[in-house]
């Protein structure tokens, strides 16, 4: 598997800013990340002591695994440089800003990264608005597609 996506992250904020974080792993969790087995629902970034974690992310067992299986669900700690932190923990601080974890791919050296987003929370009316927006989008390439 290439990436996961949390699809669920563009329609509930506004991705303001994207960031890209390595992730402190077992080996277990990055085998279980090959074969697709991660869930993003309730996840989110906070910062504790300076440093930044995704919670709540579920990443499956390894199904070949032994008893060195990893925790299904637990913190992991996420790299990213000093300034970047700074600008995010800046921008937490502004009303209204959370950090939400975005897809989880693989760089080309090999690495599991997390693409995190800087996002405001969205209102229920913004919500419909962009679920209009994407169904006149739809309905114009169907269109598009016919006449061809």
């Amino acid at each position: 598997m290439s990436e996961i996506k949390n699809r669920s992250a563009y329609h509930d904020y506004f991705i303001e800013d994207k960031y890209e974080a390595g992730m402190v792993l077992a080996g277990t969790e990055v085998k279980s990340i090959r074969e697709g087995k991660v869930n993003f629902v309730d996840s989110f970034c906070a910062f504790e002591g300076g440093e930044l974690w995704v919670k709540n992310m579920h990443i499956a067992e390894y199904r070949m695994g032994t008893t060195n299986n990893h925790l299904v669900v637990h913190d992991r700690k996420l790299l990213l440089t000093k300034r970047e932190l700074r600008k995010l923990e800046g921008k937490l601080r502004d009303k209204g800003y959370t950090i939400v974890p975005l897809r989880i791919f693989f760089s080309e050296k090999g690495f599991a990264k997390l693409e995190i987003g800087l996002g405001r929370g969205k209102k229920t009316y913004d919500k419909r608005e962009t679920i209009k927006q994407r169904d006149t989008e739809k309905e114009i390439k169907r269109h598009l597609n016919r006449s061809r």
